[in-house]
């Protein structure tokens, strides 16, 4: 069977605090390393009040301190954000403290709106068309060309594998272009899934990286062991979406029965076409609905999401959809 591996958000729970998501993270990542997954990655977000992982970097030194195995890494670093060698100097001490476990995922998408491109002093509209030249330099920094100018210390020769991520076809063309692994966030944006990974495999340009195409494609995936169970799980995640939909951010809340039917048809609608590519139930039912998406997508690796309210059924979700699948 092919890797399995985790994205987690950093959820605040409803009444909880940042230090307990963070708490819960570690747990996570814990258990889904005795599951035997292979990354856990955690992805740049500002401005939400539901999530504590903005500093992504040193979301993962606590996640390197708590595990032992496992790679670590960002799903994603939002690249223009950030000056390519502070991002190199941060991903190189991670490599310095955890060496051989480290992974760079990078976004094009600034994943924020006007109020945090200002709060970043950005120009994010401009950052992102230079996005291609500050992955050549990344990769540069850490292969410790001399070319560029002021070395990243620690950051030069380190391990780091990087990876592109992506959800339309940009990021496909690039990473096709560059020889590096591609990641497409199916969880939350599965319409271009199909033609992403098309470009990607034709278009692609070995390199001292890859000699071949390499794919991880992200589905949400909540497991427990009855059908029944899982969708009661799941309605945490779908008070998410509807919070998000209307602009609150009050953290992840307790599942509730038949949290789905109180939701207008349209909020449905969006919500299952945004979660099309998922697999929410009971162990038979997560390895049907698995093993059919990697069928689809003929992928590498499968990264799996989906926000539970209780850290334990998490951790439990994870040995179920791992267990399903071996």
């Amino acid at each position: 069977m092919i890797p399995l591996s985790v994205l987690d958000l950093v959820s605040i729970r409803q009444g909880g605090s940042a230090a307990g998501a963070l708490a819960a993270t570690a747990g996570l990542a814990k258990a889904a390393e005795e599951a035997g997954y292979k990354r856990f990655w955690t992805a740049e977000h500002h401005g939400t009040g539901g999530l504590a992982g903005a500093a992504v970097s040193v979301v993962l030194a606590h996640i390197g301190h708590a595990t032992s195995t496992i790679r670590i890494g960002a799903g994603g670093i939002m690249l223009p954000n950030h000056n390519p060698l502070v991002i190199a100097e941060q991903f190189g001490t991670l490599d310095a403290l955890f060496p051989g476990r480290v992974d760079l995922g990078l976004g094009r998408a600034p994943g924020a709106d006007r109020r945090i491109a200002h709060a970043l002093r950005k120009d994010l509209m401009a950052a992102a068309d230079q996005f291609p030249q500050d992955v050549v330099e990344l990769q540069a920094r850490f292969a410790g060309d001399e070319r560029v100018p002021i070395p990243a210390m620690p950051g030069a020769g380190a391990d780091v594998e990087m990876w592109i991520l992506g959800s339309s076809l940009f990021g496909a063309s690039l990473a096709a272009h560059l020889g590096l692994p591609y990641a497409f966030a199916s969880h939350f944006a599965p319409q271009l899934l199909d033609q992403a990974l098309k470009v990607y495999r034709e278009n692609f340009q070995p390199s001292a990286v890859l000699d071949k195409p390499h794919a991880m494609v992200a589905m949400t995936v909540i497991a427990a062991d009855t059908d029944e169970e899982a969708a009661f799980l799941s309605s945490s995640m779908e008070q998410s979406f509807a919070d998000f939909r209307t602009g609150r951010s009050v953290g992840l809340r307790p599942p509730v029965e038949g949290y789905r039917e109180s939701m207008s048809p349209e909020a449905v609608a969006m919500m299952q076409q945004m979660r099309s590519v998922s697999a929410i139930g009971g162990p038979d039912k997560v390895r049907a609905d698995m093993l059919a998406f990697i069928e689809r997508t003929a992928a590498d690796e499968v990264i799996i999401g989906g926000s539970i309210y209780d850290p334990e059924a998490h951790g439990r979700s994870l040995q179920i959809a791992m267990a399903a699948l071996n």
